[in-house]
């Protein structure tokens, strides 16, 4: 059967595509993608342990339509003041937290340093909190999104300007 980090290019490839609808079937299992006014439907089913794979795979079609006007709010802003800044992305759908439990401080904030490889967030994914670093060294311009928002693969998080 196909891993997580597999359907997630997928849907990566489907969303960057003019396809409207993917289907994919294995002796393992079946993968149907199918785009509706930008969000995609995802269904996985597999024959051997489904629960590993089916709640994240139908996590993008809840996120999606919520998320989807955030991700767009960025480019409305003047794109010559965003041209230098560098994007931390999200590299999976689920729920965005800014520190390690409630109640504790931000890992970053606006005007914060970074170097590579610094946790700056946590997506909560199937109940495992993943842990996000910054790519490059610079400066914490702007947090794209709130605590607890639901936020999609993809979807920009910080804007940091590189030094």
């Amino acid at each position: 059967m196909l891993k997580i980090h597999e359907i997630r290019e997928i849907i990566k490839l489907i969303d960057q595509s003019s396809i409207q609808e993917f289907k994919l079937e294995t002796e393992d299992g079946k993968v149907s993608l199918k785009k509706s006014s930008g969000a995609e439907t995802v269904v996985v089913s597999q024959a051997v342990a489904p629960a590993p794979v089916a709640p994240v795979a139908a996590a993008p079609a809840q996120a999606a339509p919520a998320a989807a006007p955030v991700a767009e709010a960025p480019k409305a802003a003047p794109a010559e003041a965003e041209v230098d800044l560098y994007r931390i992305v999200s590299p999976m759908v689920g729920t965005f937290y800014k520190s390690p439990e409630p109640g504790k401080p931000a890992y970053v904030q606006v005007g914060d340093k970074v170097t590579k490889n610094k946790v700056v967030c946590i997506v909560e994914a199937m109940k495992l909190f993943n842990e996000i670093e910054a790519e490059v060294e610079g400066e914490i311009v702007k947090v794209l999104v709130e605590d607890g928002q639901l936020v999609e693969y993809g979807q920009p998080l910080f804007l940091v300007k590189p030094e």
